[in-house]
């Protein structure tokens, strides 16, 4: 048997060239990329979120409705940019809220599909988006690579120095492993990643600002870690899905890409 430190490894090493093909390629290959990995995500996320949910019909109705708008939502916002895709989100609120309110006189939870659903929507195919922006923006290719880059490294300082230096618990009520030591951890690696991979990638970006970006989004990439072991807490579960061995579902995977690439985007362009 292989170890599920060692699957991860693995699947890891095994995705890099793919994704790396899929980067350089860009136009509607990374658009396809963007909401294929939305979609699988998005599902993931509504298997767990509606996992306890009675079978009304509405229950089963909405996150028809938001896999479904998933890859107009990327299509809209490479096309047109956020407001048309901002537009979709608002009258699916609309849709899902009236699909509701029949099942309030049964359930006074109703209100909580309306939630979970849009909030999926933003969370995933808006969220991940964005690094589509980046990927279309100046030098995007080199700053999709620089910024996955920042992600994993702190994604594996993290991991390392909390298992061999963590003491003092960070969150023990959401994540009980991970530790303040593995916090800190994790944002030097990400200031050491994106200082060694800017030399390659984007030599003539200012020193200052790589740093201040590596800290942003590193610390949102912890956010967004722990929200997702918050979210998968609360339903009961422990991982998103199997579909990637070693790292679960790509919700697992993306946790914290998906907080940290709005703040990116942002980033690129008012502070570069």
């Amino acid at each position: 048997m292989i170890s599920a430190h060692r699957q991860r490894w693995v699947t890891g090493l095994v995705a890099l060239p793919l994704i790396y093909l899929l980067v350089v390629a860009g136009g509607v290959v990374f658009v396809l990329l963007i909401a294929a990995v939305s979609y699988l995500t998005l599902w993931e996320f509504y298997r767990v979120a509606f996992y306890s949910e009675p079978e009304h019909g509405p229950v089963r109705l909405a996150p028809i409705l938001g896999m479904i708008l998933t890859p107009v939502i990327v299509w809209l916002i490479y096309r047109y940019g956020m407001t048309l895709a901002m537009l979709v989100i608002a009258v699916d609120l609309v849709l899902v809220a009236g699909l509701t309110l029949p099942l309030y006189k049964t359930d006074d939870q109703a209100p909580l599909v309306v939630a979970k659903q849009v909030f999926g929507l933003v969370y995933i195919p808006i969220f991940l988006s964005f690094l589509m922006m980046v990927r279309f923006g100046e030098n995007g290719s080199q700053w999709i690579f620089w910024i996955l880059c920042i992600v994993a490294g702190g994604d594996m300082g993290a991991f390392y120095s909390g298992t061999y230096l963590g003491r003092h618990k960070l969150c023990p009520w959401v994540s009980p492993k991970k530790t303040i030591e593995g916090s800190i951890g994790g944002l030097a690696a990400n200031v050491v990643v994106a200082l060694l991979f800017k030399l390659v990638l984007l030599p003539d970006a200012p020193v200052l600002p790589a740093v201040v970006l590596a800290l942003v989004v590193g610390a949102a990439g912890q956010v967004g870690d722990l929200f997702a072991s918050e979210f998968k807490r609360s339903a009961g579960v422990k991982d998103s899905g199997t579909l990637l061995p070693g790292h679960g579902g790509f919700l697992d995977r993306l946790d914290a890409l998906l907080f940290a690439s709005p703040l990116a985007y942002l980033m690129k362009t008012t502070i570069f």
